[in-house]
């Protein structure tokens, strides 16, 4: 055979080995492989029947990603992540999914029950975690409960359900081609930073809140239906944002959609934010709690109600009720937004310069952090 040939089929053969993707060389790219089954022959990387187990087994201080393939099925699990550099990697957010139905108001212990901030799906607690590919649901039945009558005997209270939940510890936070479901509360991103790109995050009431600096790009935010109507349906973010930081929830290219059934002028973009706080003379809103939403260059569909924002209620001083208002407790913002749930022209929306913009880059929101 001619010295040329036989050269130029020998780089055939080493190109084709060195793109084959076959399961053999997959599986070696990861450090776990979770499968439902528990069995996996092809490849030494272990396998683990459970996302639980599987996290379990990793560092407790990686330095490094722990990469952990989590093969396409159903996982009714809750997960708590307290090491560093974790990444769970799905095969697809319509394959992979990770769910579990807790609910603020559910007794976990007698005479105990999880309350919001433990009704996590998922609960992060350490930092550089990152998801990918993949569904994070609380499948707790909101729509169901909501159409009880208040008096309804069967009708649950403490209904917010947390699918994911960035805790105390939390911070460099990558979520990229996920989906979050739940109703009301769906995404906590409370402490740190945390990036959500080409995801989908859906829910009703108040389903982004918090009060860490949590960027979405190019993502899709979905509102959901309810059981029955209500004045107002629902509102996307509620920040509670200290005064002291520059950036609380930024939305740069991303589109404002709703579930078929969610009526027109129905959903705010937000609502100010005053959690209740124990302070050294009593326990009332945090005054400080002055949360940022800013929406640049977004798409709104018309359920976007036309005054933007809502007031909030919260703890007074005294104890009673007070009401926090979106143009003087809170920093809310827009830039360029369109769509039929877009306006400029009330009070309330107020929008950004081409100047103030310049700041909300995303080098900027992310400071040291590249991912």
């Amino acid at each position: 055979m001619p010295t040329r040939l036989l050269c130029l089929l020998t780089l055939i053969l080493v190109a084709a080995a060195c793109t084959w993707t076959g399961s053999d060389s997959s599986s070696q790219a990861y450090d776990a492989i979770v499968q439902q089954d528990g069995v996996d022959t092809r490849g030494t990387t272990p396998v683990y029947e459970s996302v639980t187990d599987a996290l379990a087994a990793a560092p407790a201080d990686a330095t490094a990603p722990h990469r952990i393939l989590i093969r396409a099925g159903d996982y009714y699990e809750k997960l708590t992540i307290t090491q560093p550099h974790i990444h769970l990697i799905g095969e697809g957010a319509e394959r992979t999914r990770i769910y579990y139905d807790a609910y603020a108001g559910q007794e976990m212990a007698p005479g105990e029950t999880w309350g919001t901030r433990r009704s996590g799906t998922v609960i992060v607690q350490a930092a550089d975690v990152q998801f990918h590919r993949l569904t994070i649901e609380n499948s707790f039945d909101f729509v169901g409960n909501d159409a009880l009558d208040r008096d309804d005997p069967a009708k649950l209270h403490g209904t917010q359900a947390v699918a994911l939940h960035l805790d105390s510890g939390s911070d460099r936070i990558l979520a990229r081609e996920v989906t979050l479901l739940g109703y009301q509360d769906t995404l906590f991103p409370n402490v740190g930073r945390s990036w959500f790109d080409r995801s989908v995050i859906a829910g009703n009431v108040d389903f982004i809140f918090g009060a860490g600096n949590a960027l979405f790009t190019d993502s899709e935010i979905r509102t959901r239906i309810r059981g029955r109507e209500h004045g107002t349906h629902g509102y996307v973010a509620a920040p509670s944002t200290d005064i002291s930081r520059p950036f609380g929830f930024t939305f740069i290219d991303t589109q404002l959609t709703r579930e078929p059934g969610v009526p027109d002028n129905s959903t705010a973009l937000g609502r100010p934010w005053h959690p209740t706080t124990t302070f050294p003379d009593g326990r009332y809103a945090d005054p400080y709690a002055v949360g940022k939403a800013i929406f640049i260059r977004t798409e709104m569909d018309a359920h976007i109600t036309h005054e933007g924002w809502a007031p909030m209620g919260g703890t007074a001083r005294d104890g009673g009720r007070k009401q926090f208002m979106p143009d003087e407790d809170a920093r809310f913002f827009e830039y360029q937004s369109r769509g039929p749930g877009a306006s400029t022209e009330h009070r309330l929306r107020r929008q950004l310069s081409d100047d103030v913009v310049k700041d909300f880059a995303v080098r900027n929101i992310l400071g040291d952090w590249r991912p």
